[in-house]
């Protein structure tokens, strides 16, 4: 039997709505009744590892009534929220010897950090590890936005928002970089759920900056293309310790705006042949494109630039090779802790849930652990980055 005839346009434009429909409805399920996402409290043994100090010392605090209570169990167990943990660490840099002992973040004279995960590569962990850090860095009392360049938007959905819907039209960073009437940068940062993080969205609209420069180019509108992204920011980057742009798997106009507007790269790459021979023709491409920029003006001065190995088995001899051979070739520049594959990470995600999100009861333990302390590390690791290009 020959199937009917159809326009292949109907078709796609039919299973869009379906699919969009689909996803708008997991949503409702997964976070009802007002489909946003809340952020768990975290134990004792979490809560004291965050503020780097022992349980026995968080007891002590509760005992000597220095800090307030918060919410305990029928059993006795205290858990703690975000906003506790921000309220004890104000507490504990206050009475510490050395002011900056728990309070991390920008100090007078400090810049703001900017980092941007990328990678022309899909399925690299470009959003992942970004929101694996923002997350794990909030806990630990640094202020931050997240920027999603990324017009697929899984950075803005992991987030809670839905932006389809939400940012179909207006709403996204494309409003405040696009060359026909900006938008002041903090007239589109929203809010999320998770303390100590700022979001500033994308959604499919930013793909028109990519679409738009070539003529902005050739028309001469100033600031170019590699200057706009960092104008947005100089708006607002006073308000946060750390940017984290979440970058498209593509180096286009975007991407290379992300770039210029960074102090700290970090290039994701999973450890197969295939993967790094697709990332030597990106850092080559990447090169010659940065020259262009370089001699347009264009500030190309980074505290640092890392390979930050993702998806990760230790057991896997091949994938054993390739990271040894990256580490020959790059030495100190190939991250010392790699984020390991985790079904943990990866079962997180059919909820829209990242591993700081969900509860350690949901997993097997050894599985959940392991991906924590993994994830721990490198963004532990990415931590003194940070402090060390601030000069501590």
């Amino acid at each position: 039997m020959v199937e009917n005839t159809i326009r292949i346009n109907e078709r796609v434009r039919v299973n869009a709505e379906n699919i969009a429909a689909a996803l708008e409805n997991h949503m409702l399920t997964a976070f009802a009744p007002d489909a946003r996402k809340e952020l768990r409290l975290f134990s004792a043994g979490e809560a004291a590892e965050l503020l780097g100090i022992s349980t026995s010392f968080l007891r002590k605090l509760h005992f000597e009534n220095k800090i307030e209570d918060v919410q305990t169990s029928a059993g006795g167990r205290r858990y703690y929220s975000a906003h506790d943990l921000s309220q004890i660490r104000q507490h504990l840099d206050s009475v510490a010897k050395v002011p900056g002992t728990y309070l991390k973040g920008r100090r007078e004279g400090d810049p703001v950090q900017v980092l941007s995960f990328l990678n022309f590569k899909g399925g690299s962990g470009k959003t992942t590890s970004t929101i694996h850090t923002a997350q794990r860095l909030a806990l630990k009392g640094y202020k931050i936005l997240c920027v999603d360049i990324d017009p697929q938007a899984s950075l803005t959905t992991l987030f809670g928002y839905r932006p389809e819907v939400d940012f179909l039209e207006t709403g996204t960073v494309y409003d405040a970089i696009r060359y026909d009437d900006p938008l002041p940068l903090s007239s589109i940062i929203q809010p999320t759920f998770f303390e100590g993080i700022d979001l500033a969205p994308a959604g499919l609209v930013l793909q028109e900056f990519e679409h738009e420069t070539p003529r902005a180019l050739m028309d001469n509108v100033q600031p170019p293309f590699f200057s706009r992204m960092a104008a947005a920011l100089a708006e607002v980057e006073a308000n946060y310790d750390l940017i984290l742009f979440d970058c498209p798997p593509q180096l286009g106009y975007l991407t290379m705006g992300a770039l210029c507007a960074s102090t700290g790269l970090f290039i994701t790459v999973v450890p197969n042949m295939l993967d790094v021979a697709s990332m030597s023709q990106f850092l080559q491409m990447s090169a010659d494109l940065l020259d262009v920029v370089s001699n347009a003006g264009a500030a190309m001065d980074y505290d640092f630039l890392r390979f930050l190995i993702n998806r990760m088995e230790p057991n896997d001899g091949p994938q054993q090779q390739v990271v040894a051979f990256l580490r020959n070739l790059f030495g100190n520049e190939v991250m010392t802790n790699a984020m390991l594959k985790s079904t943990a990470i990866s079962d997180a995600g059919l909820t829209h849930q990242t591993i700081y999100e969900v509860e350690r009861s949901q997993f097997n333990r050894n599985t959940y652990d392991r991906a924590v302390d993994s994830l721990n590390s490198v963004n532990d690791e990415i931590e003194s980055l940070i402090q060390a290009a601030w000069g501590r």
